[in-house]
């Protein structure tokens, strides 16, 4: 009896190791009749993609110098002119909004899938206030200090930004980086064969 239950506890400890526990697992469900079973179906798999909503794939990041400058065409800057330099920190964030996935997007056939990602956008541009300071103002002797230019200026370096990160292909990399991550996905529900169209 006691031989009975020391091999008992040696096999035990056998499968309970890491290499044993998937064997461990299986006696057990069988011995209770529990099953495991993934749902790939081709709602589940749409519905697991749309619970992701915006998903940001890269995040492009710029220090700037940007100026604005409000003249006179008849008097010299030193007397009407109103010139601002600033620093800027920004970034833009981009990436793929899943909420408009659609059931047709999405193929599946067994362990197949064949996906629709939709085009990668630019979800915001902004400027890191913290960062970001006015490095000089000039204002001429005879006319106010403008209270609009530095928020002129903002939205203008706000554009560059933009600009620039569209020009360097942050869409681009947004579009990679979402394959990339759905491909993680999609492989983690049990897919072997993974498309994108």
């Amino acid at each position: 009896m006691l031989g009975l239950v020391l091999a008992g506890l040696a096999v035990w400890f056998v499968l309970s190791q890491n290499s044993g526990r998937n064997i461990a697992s299986r006696m057990w469900s069988a011995l209770t009749g529990r099953t495991l079973t993934i749902d790939v179906s081709q709602p589940t798999v749409v519905d697991r993609i749309q619970r992701l909503q915006r998903l940001e794939t890269v995040v492009y990041t710029m220090d700037k110098v940007v100026t604005g400058a409000k003249e006179s065409s008849i008097l010299p800057d030193f007397l009407a002119g109103d010139r601002l330099l600033m620093m800027v920190h920004g970034e833009v964030v981009a990436g793929i909004d899943f909420s408009g996935l659609k059931p047709g997007d999405v193929k599946v056939n067994k362990r197949e899938v064949r996906l629709h990602l939709p085009a990668a956008q630019v979800f915001s541009v902004r400027l890191d206030s913290a960062k970001t300071r006015v490095y000089s103002r000039q204002t001429g002797l005879l006319v106010p200090t403008d209270p609009n230019l530095e928020t002129q200026v903002r939205q203008e370096a706000e554009r560059q930004l933009q600009d620039s990160a569209l020009a360097d292909g942050v869409l681009r990399t947004a579009q990679q980086n979402a394959t990339s991550t759905i491909t993680s996905l999609l492989q983690g529900l049990g897919f072997e064969k993974i498309e994108f169209d």
